[in-house]
């Protein structure tokens, strides 16, 4: 006689947000009382192969530790980048449900982006092929918000809010002195620019920041951007310029990673080069790199909800049975507001969102009213943090 499969097992997978964690606490809180057990793997997919799995139960009996977990930067599982083999006959796929089946899995969840959603796409192939009986649910994270047939993603509002914010401060301190100066922002975006709209939010909303951004959508120039930058420097003022990591300049992919994807390296300091010996004024490069997916003491309390009500609603898909599937935003119309549904992870799976043409001026050098209105509530609420000693606490995996 076969076995009965009451439990559930969690991973993270991708680049951390501020904001994962929060859609693990909302998986535990759904699944409490309604498992035996929580399993979660250690480094995702990678983690399961080398049984590197931990009992998760304990997180539920103490209420002050899920608001801790919650606002836990990074990964609290761990992480990993592995592409699972396209061939289902792999032995790859064997020894996961080999794994799950070890530990009575009956419920399967993936937090990740788009590469996540090909593993949760191919298991759940991999167990409808073998008429195996487990849920198997993608729960969405990325701060890239490039995720198709989703409204946006948990962790984007935190990250554009520390973005935006950065940008104010850094307007402040360059705006000390009365002389022109070029100051290139440079922000996380591999293939879209949902990032770099970020930038825009303080001159569209307050009136000063960064007066040109560059997206990866737009058809980049070098002699257009500095002629860009030329104008605004007429003014005699110093000047802040947003720009992508994923704009197309001939030297800027270095690598790739596990999914094929480049990885990208220099774009402001190329730019930064570029001014310096064309326009020969003060210019520096400043790139925000980890923190701006890192920095939970700004994360945005509209994002966190909304990462552990996505997280809740993903528990509940798979108590019924659902699999294959992610769970999805719908935004209502008018006051801010959204639903969450549930799509066919496959369709969502190695597909890339780009920001719309309207988002975009003519000029390609800045975003539209459109583009705030949708950002503008995302990054909205602040939750208060918890402190030891001036320094924020943090939940480590025991």
């Amino acid at each position: 006689m076969s076995k009965i499969k009451t439990n559930a097992i969690i991973g993270q997978s991708g680049g951390p947000t501020s904001t994962i964690n929060s859609s693990l606490v909302g998986l535990l809180r759904g699944l409490d009382g309604n498992v035996a057990k929580v399993f979660g793997m250690q480094n995702g997919i990678s983690g399961l192969l080398k049984n590197e799995i931990v009992e998760l139960n304990y997180l539920c009996k103490d209420s002050s530790v899920l608001s801790l977990l919650r606002d836990t930067p990074g990964a609290f599982l761990g992480s990993c980048r592995m592409r699972l083999p396209n061939d289902l006959d792999s032995l790859v796929y064997k020894e996961i449900f080999g794994r799950l089946d070890q530990y009575d899995i009956k419920y399967f969840f993936y937090v990740g982006g788009n590469d996540s959603m090909d593993t949760v796409a191919k298991l759940s192939a991999y167990a409808k092929k073998m008429s195996i009986d487990v849920s198997i649910i993608g729960v969405p994270k990325t701060v890239d918000n490039d995720l198709v047939l989703t409204d946006h993603t948990p962790g984007y509002g935190s990250c554009a809010k520390y973005i935006a914010t950065s940008v104010c401060e850094l307007w402040q301190d360059v705006s000390s002195y009365d002389l022109p100066s070029v100051t290139i922002v440079e922000v996380m975006g591999r293939d879209t620019g949902w990032l770099g709209c970020a930038c825009a939010l303080p001159m569209l909303r307050l009136g000063y920041g960064c007066s040109l951004v560059y997206l990866p959508e737009g058809d980049f120039s070098r002699e257009r951007f500095l002629a860009d930058v030329e104008k605004e420097l007429s003014s005699g003022k110093p000047i802040l310029v947003g720009v992508c990591e994923g704009i197309n300049l001939d030297n800027s992919a270095i690598e790739r990673d596990a999914f094929g994807h480049s990885a990208l390296a220099g774009v402001g300091k190329a730019l930064e080069n570029a001014v310096k010996k064309e326009l020969k004024c003060k210019v520096r490069s400043i790139e925000l790199n980890l923190p701006q997916r890192c920095a939970s003491h700004l994360a945005s309390l509209t994002d966190l909800l909304e990462s552990e009500e996505i997280g809740k609603a993903s528990a509940e898909l798979a108590l019924e049975g659902k699999s294959g599937k992610m769970s999805a935003f719908v935004r209502r119309v008018g006051e801010y507001g959204v639903d969450i549904i549930c799509v066919d992870a496959y369709l969502v799976a190695n597909k890339i969102k780009r920001v719309p043409k309207e988002f975009i001026n003519e000029e390609g050098n800045f975003v539209t009213d459109k583009c705030e209105k949708y950002l503008a509530p995302l990054i909205l609420g602040e939750r208060k943090i918890q402190l030891d000693g001036g320094l924020p606490r943090h939940l480590r995996l025991r």
